[in-house]
């Protein structure tokens, strides 16, 4: 099967976003996001990847203090974000492609990574590790499976590719990438709905003497 494209996907959202305008069941993520920031020891900067047009996830990034930037490949749901959240910032683009312009205290991406594409998934997990300031937190929600996969489906009216390296790999990676699992749950159980929280350890005694 063929992934889908980040412009593909972003054409796809860009047709559907009423659907989060007007949820017609209430969204996930608040408590889980809540769960996520008792592990931070400062919160300057956030980052939502995927960030959509809803705002409930922003809402709560700011009201934390943080000083927000969401990113999201659909141009209409950026559109949409711009208005109902003007003190933050918002990008317009490709995740996988797109550079981080610093680092952050927290990233989070809720049901948005696991579109892109299989190949491309370890690249970007190890790219928002990266961009994590020492002790920062990702937090993002995955298939909860035991091996790679990919699939598509057309579930919400329009097609849009699913995947996920499956718990193992992505437990291996955070770990190569030098990130601490703070907490992983089937949140939704039993469907294959996971959510992690990862924390970058502190640097290395001789990285922390470096001028910054």
């Amino acid at each position: 099967m063929t992934a889908m494209t980040p412009e593909e996907i972003g054409q796809s959202y860009d047709r559907i976003t009423a659907r989060w305008e007007d949820p017609e069941h209430p969204l996930t993520g608040i408590p889980q996001h809540e769960r996520a920031l008792r592990f931070l020891d400062t919160k300057e900067h956030a980052l939502d990847v995927g960030c959509g047009c809803n705002g409930r996830l922003i809402d709560l990034m700011e009201s934390a203090g943080f000083a927000v930037e969401g990113v999201d490949i659909s141009e209409r749901m950026v559109d949409l974000a711009r208005r109902r959240n003007p003190s933050a910032t918002f990008h317009h683009a490709d995740i996988g492609r797109w550079p981080l312009p610093r680092r952050y205290d927290l990233i989070s991406g809720w049901d948005s990574i696991w579109h892109v594409a299989l190949a491309e998934q370890e690249p970007l997990l190890r790219k928002l590790c990266a961009g994590l300031k020492p002790r920062g937190v990702l937090i993002f929600t995955m298939g909860g499976l035991d091996r790679p996969s990919e699939d598509r489906n057309s579930h919400m009216g329009v097609p849009v590719s699913y995947a996920s390296l499956g718990i193992p790999r992505t437990l291996a990676v955070l770990a190569e990438c030098g990130c601490v699992c703070r907490h992983l749950e089937y949140d939704q159980y039993p469907e294959a709905h996971v959510y992690v929280i990862a924390q970058r350890a502190d640097p290395p005694a001789s990285e922390s003497r470096q001028p910054s």
